[in-house]
């Protein structure tokens, strides 16, 4: 294949075919987030946390849940909303953080 340019009717079919594919929101969505798996087969489990993609309803009924049950513990004292809520609260702001992230574009 020759490294010179190209013609100039296919230089405009190609410019054109580059135009009506970048208004294609859900293709740029799709190809900004597209990652290669470096290992081929299941994912691993701690690829698959890091890989977690949490929606807003999502953190903000972790977030709902945390808070009740730290009110709860609080108020009464009682250990099962305590436990409850150490095992709800380091999802919460695990969600919470990969949510900023994506929010933020990181």
């Amino acid at each position: 294949m020759a490294l010179g340019r190209l013609p100039e009717h296919e230089q405009r079919v190609l410019d054109e075919i580059e135009r009506t594919l970048c208004r294609d929101r859900s293709l740029d969505r799709r190809l900004r987030t597209l990652r290669l798996r470096r290992w081929p087969g299941p994912m691993r489990p701690s690829a698959r946390i890091a890989s977690c993609r949490p929606h807003g309803r999502t953190v903000a009924a972790l977030l709902a849940v945390s808070v009740a049950l730290m009110v709860t513990g609080i108020v009464t004292s009682a250990p099962w909303a305590i436990g409850a809520f150490a095992a709800v609260w380091p999802p919460t702001l695990f969600a919470a953080f990969r949510l900023l992230c994506r929010w933020s574009g990181g």
